[in-house]
């Protein structure tokens, strides 16, 4: 372990890292606003989910000041069901967060997998997989989430729609963003494949699966992952436009874009507090994420960072 550690220590990737206050302050950012969120039972001061605790008469208070009527403080105010707005938004990022990382494996999963296949068989499949990552490109990601989203929660009973429109979203998202992985594996698997190593292991009769899962995929990982980071912010984005929308989160579980969509409607009644906070939120979110997102490309391509 102190070995690997000294070896990660000395390696170019961690000389990079330390040496670029960008990709320092956008990790260190990521890293707390995960860990708040993963942490929200023990740091919300409210339960924004139980009944019981929240009072109507603590609607529209403002940030650190009394209620006229109650006398609690918010440090960022409440809404107008008198929820803690700090509370809220702690519980809201757990659902951005949950639907990013849900989305963009699901979208890894899929665009990995069609990219080693079309790669590995090659013709007829090739051309299909291709031509469908093409026309699917002409479009934004967002009209075709919102395509799949409409069609997968027609068909989803009444009564579970609620339930399911978490992992219905996941789908929707994933399933608009998985041409990126597809075509980036597709093009990364077909250099490895006209390389030596690779036609040694099929003289020696290796499967074409044992080549593409021992091989390529192990070469085109770092791709892969730095794909997925940026891709991560893409989602959060998505989720929060889709859910601002009212196509997205229920209201029964609030992600970031829900409490956007629920205080613009009181921005110019004077209410700002309800969307700005949750706003800024996502914004040190989305922008944290990206920025290391880019970062890390740089740092993997040949021609402007260090490999």
């Amino acid at each position: 372990m102190k070995k690997m550690i000294r070896e990660f220590i000395e390696s170019n990737f961690f000389y990079s890292f330390s040496r670029t206050p960008v990709a320092i302050g956008s990790f260190l950012t990521t890293t707390i606003l995960i860990l708040c969120a993963l942490a929200a039972p023990i740091l919300a001061p409210y339960s924004p989910y139980d009944p019981a605790t929240l009072n109507l008469m603590n609607g529209f208070s403002a940030p650190l000041a009394p209620n006229s009527f109650t006398g609690d403080v918010f440090v960022f105010g409440a809404d107008d069901q008198g929820r803690d707005i700090l509370s809220t938004i702690l519980f809201g990022m757990r659902i951005s967060l949950f639907v990013g990382f849900s989305a963009v494996l699901f979208a890894m999963i899929l665009g990995v997998t069609l990219g080693l296949v079309s790669a590995m068989v090659g013709g007829v499949v090739d051309a299909v997989i291709m031509r469908v990552a093409d026309v699917q490109l002409s479009f934004p990601s967002i009209l075709i989430a919102m395509l799949i989203f409409g069609i997968a929660k027609s068909i989803t009973p009444p009564e579970m729609r609620n339930q399911m429109a978490i992992w219905v979203l996941i789908i929707s998202i994933g399933l608009s963003d998985w041409v990126q992985f597809a075509r980036v594996v597709r093009g990364s698997a077909m250099v490895e494949l006209q390389k030596e190593y690779v036609e040694a292991a099929k003289l020696i009769g290796v499967s074409q699966f044992g080549i593409s899962l021992r091989h390529v995929f192990p070469n085109v990982l770092p791709s892969v992952l730095v794909i997925a980071t940026i891709s991560l912010a893409l989602a959060i984005i998505s989720e929060a436009t889709l859910s601002f929308l009212g196509v997205g989160a229920p209201p029964t579980q609030p992600s970031l874009g829900t409490l956007i969509r629920i205080g613009q409607g009181f921005l110019f009644s004077g209410e700002w507090w309800i969307i700005f906070f949750p706003s800024i939120a996502l914004l040190l979110l989305a922008l944290s994420v990206n920025l290391f997102g880019d970062w890390l490309r740089n740092t993997h391509n040949p021609n402007m960072g260090i490999k």
